[in-house]
């Protein structure tokens, strides 16, 4: 979900206005979602390096944070979404925390659609954080250095238990992944829309799923027929 900050500046409005708006995309996106059939969907919300930004855009996002889930949790309950926050968690505000908390377990029963929402997250830090719980395993003597197999190591992942990863969707017309889902990334599609993410909706979102499913997906095999 890229380009808050440049869709403000476009339209001559502070940060935080586009954050604001940024929110109001992630509405449309899960009630799309949930209308299209979509099994999972995971949105990166903030990512280890964003502590870097100015204290008070971080203090106005975590504001925004708590606005949105004590004002839509019981909307997403009453729709059957259910919630897992990935990532280390907040490091500094208890109070974030225990709302994410607390929005994983009044929604943990619902099969609905599954929001994953990455807080704090890092794809190269989740893949070291696995490797790291994986050796601790072998040195207990829990786990042969062996039986490491690419199937084991995902279970040690953030995401276990979440579907593969189809597609992958980055707005704003960036064209990287920028340390998101990259273990999990390994076979999905890219799409890369020329939309800031306060702009985005399901027109958006349908035109992402028609190109994904014009493509042909291989897995590293061959069409049949092909040299």
């Amino acid at each position: 979900m890229d380009g808050n900050g440049r869709w403000a500046q476009s339209h001559g409005l502070p940060r935080f206005e586009g954050h604001r708006r940024g929110a109001e995309a992630v509405r449309r996106t899960v009630t799309a979602a949930q209308e299209l059939g979509i099994e999972a969907l995971t949105l990166y919300s903030f990512s280890s390096e964003n502590w870097s930004r100015p204290e008070q855009e971080i203090f106005e996002l975590m504001g925004l944070l708590k606005r949105f889930i004590r004002s839509d949790l019981q909307e997403l309950h009453a729709k059957n979404v259910r919630l897992r926050i990935i990532g280390e968690g907040h490091p500094t505000d208890p109070e974030v925390q225990q709302l994410l908390d607390d929005a994983q377990t009044l929604t943990s029963a619902n099969t609905g659609v599954r929001l994953t929402v990455a807080f704090n997250y890092g794809s190269r830090n989740e893949i070291a954080r696995a490797a790291q719980e994986l050796a601790r395993q072998v040195a207990a003597g829990r786990l042969r250095p062996e039986e490491i197999t690419p199937e084991r190591f995902g279970e040690a992942l953030d995401t276990v238990g979440l579907p593969p990863l189809d597609l992958m969707i980055r707005t704003s017309g960036e064209q990287r992944l920028s340390n998101f889902l990259l273990w999990q990334a390994a076979y999905a599609e890219l799409v890369f829309l020329p939309v800031y993410w306060p702009d985005f909706d399901r027109t958006w979102l349908e035109r992402a799923l028609a190109e994904f499913g014009g493509r042909e997906r291989r897995f590293g095999g061959v069409t049949p027929g092909e040299g």
